[in-house]
């Protein structure tokens, strides 16, 4: 194994394209096989390059739907929100 990509999913896959769950998992597969050295030292350098590019894209993802929730009004009676604003990311 030493010479396979330590993830499911193509080390050149868009980040555009992966969901955030998608990439928290080879993320985290990342990580493991990081973690038992089971890569050659080529393939840990790419996958380590491979994790700090997901890692950046969980966090815009975080943060994208953190905006998104505090757009949310909800009225001070504590019942549902009577509307919510459109989040745009480029904002």
């Amino acid at each position: 194994m030493a010479n396979e990509t330590p993830s499911g999913i193509g080390a050149s896959a868009d980040l555009a394209d992966i969901s955030f769950e998608d990439a928290l998992r080879e993320l985290e597969a990342i990580v493991e096989s990081l973690e038992h050295g089971d890569v050659s030292l080529d393939n840990a350098i790419a996958a380590f390059e491979r994790g700090t590019a997901l890692k950046a894209h969980c966090q815009a993802r975080l943060e994208e739907a953190r905006m998104k929730v505090e757009q949310i009004r909800v009225p001070a009676d504590g019942g549902a929100p009577e509307s919510a604003s459109t989040f745009s990311a480029d904002e």
